[in-house]
């Protein structure tokens, strides 16, 4: 008999790599750069790193919901990935800033007398005239490339393997993921941390090289950058959930023990996960924050990590295409209150202004979901598939409730 292909077996997948290809698509003839202009810039932007989010979700829904470990440090390989790419955007647009004026004294430049007036240039605003040792590699794109998936791995790699070999579960675990994101976040406050402090890295926006291409179509591609790497990493953990791997990680969250006793090196698929998510998650920042154009410690603060924890689960753990639409509603509706478009509500003596009030209704909303529906928005998808699929599901569930 011939197996199906694996994309054929999920059927999930298909329908999310079609919508993201009718997204960008659309998105794209709708544009000032491309289409109609319909859409402004600004919009696109907002989508593009909604995107992003979209897949910082999915490398959260790996560990969470079919590892079983509630990581509440997943943003801190996003503002790593971050800023990797960051230092070689705001060191070679300043070098290129920095080259023009010296071109004009009488005297060229030495590589060395360049290299100072960039240091001074970039970290002048916290009193140092070095380059730090972590910046030795900014002037180089492919190794920045390279450091975005190296740090955060490394990071996560290490992390994983001190506190799985050591036991560490269920609730003690996410608080050393927690302690370690505030531990880094603080680190990066300092001045003398490399990264400029509470300052960060702002131009992002502005990629080296590009002068002569405006927002409008950078929006643009930076959105089919995002677009093309959620289906592209969305495919990959579909198909990693899928098959054997898949079954032993669902095991090892269900029951653990059973699985260590049945001679399966359970620290080693913890690691595998936990490091390929922490990758996973420092790609989506890369393409995140030349977006917002600005990167700063605080966006690693754990506050952070426990929203994407809330998208999550409003979306349906345990399904990856629950994982994308909770982060895509909850961003979008978040950029939409938060922007000072929702209406306020006027009550008899009170005003609700939802700028105010927003992140109340999203922990409210968060509470009726567990409450009421534990299996999310995936769950009403779920019930609306085929009755083979609804089966597996249901099976799914109550092996986890057993």
């Amino acid at each position: 008999m011939t197996r199906k292909p694996f994309i054929l077996q999920n059927p999930s997948t298909l329908i999310v790599l079609a919508v993201l290809a009718v997204l960008t698509l659309t998105v794209t003839l709708f544009s000032h750069a491309y289409g109609s202009g319909a859409i402004p810039t600004s919009m696109i932007k907002v989508l593009g790193k909604t995107l992003c989010l979209a897949l910082a979700a999915v490398a959260m829904d790996l560990v969470w919901g079919y590892l079983g470990i509630l990581s509440l440090g997943q943003m801190a390989f996003f503002a790593l990935g971050g800023y990797m790419f960051g230092q070689w955007l705001m060191y070679a647009r300043t070098e290129g800033i920095v080259a023009v004026a010296l071109a004009q004294n009488p005297i060229p430049a030495t590589p060395h007398e360049l290299q100072d007036a960039v240091t001074n240039q970039i970290f002048g605003v916290v009193g140092s005239a070095e380059l730090p040792l972590v910046w030795s590699f900014a002037h180089s794109l492919t190794l920045q490339l390279i450091l975005i998936l190296l740090v955060p791995g490394l990071l996560a790699l290490v992390f994983g393997w001190l506190a799985f070999r050591s036991r560490v579960n269920g609730v003690y675990l996410s608080i050393l993921t927690q302690a370690m994101t505030l531990a880094l976040a603080l680190w990066l406050f300092q001045n003398d941390s490399g990264f400029r402090g509470n300052n960060g890295l702002s131009g992002l926006q502005n990629l080296p090289g590009l002068d002569h291409v405006d927002q409008a179509t950078l929006s643009v591609w930076f959105l089919w950058a995002s677009a093309g790497a959620l289906g592209l990493f969305y495919v990959l953990a579909a198909w990693l959930v899928s098959g054997k791997f898949g079954s032993v990680i669902r095991a090892i969250r269900d029951d653990e023990t059973r699985v260590r006793f049945l001679g399966y090196p359970v620290e080693g698929f913890k690691l595998v996960v936990f490091t390929l998510a922490a990758m996973i998650t420092a790609v989506a920042g890369a393409l995140y924050y030349p977006q917002a154009g600005i990167i700063n410690p605080a966006e690693m603060m754990p506050i952070a990590s426990i929203y994407l924890a809330v998208w999550v689960a409003i979306g349906g753990r345990g399904r990856l295409y629950g994982a994308v639409i909770g982060a895509v509603m909850v961003s979008l509706l978040s950029s939409w209150f938060t922007g000072g478009r929702a209406p306020s509500i006027h009550l008899p003596g009170y005003v609700v202004n939802w700028v105010d009030w927003w992140q109340v209704a999203l922990g409210l909303t968060f509470v009726m979901v567990t409450l009421f529906a534990p299996k999310g928005i995936a769950g009403i998808f779920d019930r609306m598939g085929p009755p083979r699929q609804r089966k597996a599901h249901s099976r799914q569930e109550q092996e986890a409730n057993a």
